[in-house]
């Protein structure tokens, strides 16, 4: 097993921080890469957070409503 990181993403050079709005998985749902994690408000707009990787949502680090800065870690997904 590994844990992979999952990190908030820049999507535009102004990025500088974003908001978990909604998780779309909860620990323990299998997921698969690319297929979306959670919604994210970042400049105003919604954004879509894609798995990095294909495996089981083991931990999510930053809850919904919290707003933190890019390349913050903000959930382990383990992979087999």
């Amino acid at each position: 097993m590994a844990r992979v990181e999952v990190l908030l993403p820049q999507w535009g050079m102004g990025m500088s921080e974003g908001t978990i709005t909604t998780w779309l998985k909860s620990v323990g749902d299998t997921v698969t890469e690319d297929e979306p994690l959670a919604e994210v408000e970042a400049e105003k707009v919604e954004e879509t957070l894609e798995s990095p990787a294909s495996g089981t949502l083991a931990e999510i680090v930053v809850p919904e409503g919290e707003t933190v800065d890019v390349r913050t870690l903000i959930a382990y997904i383990e992979t087999a």
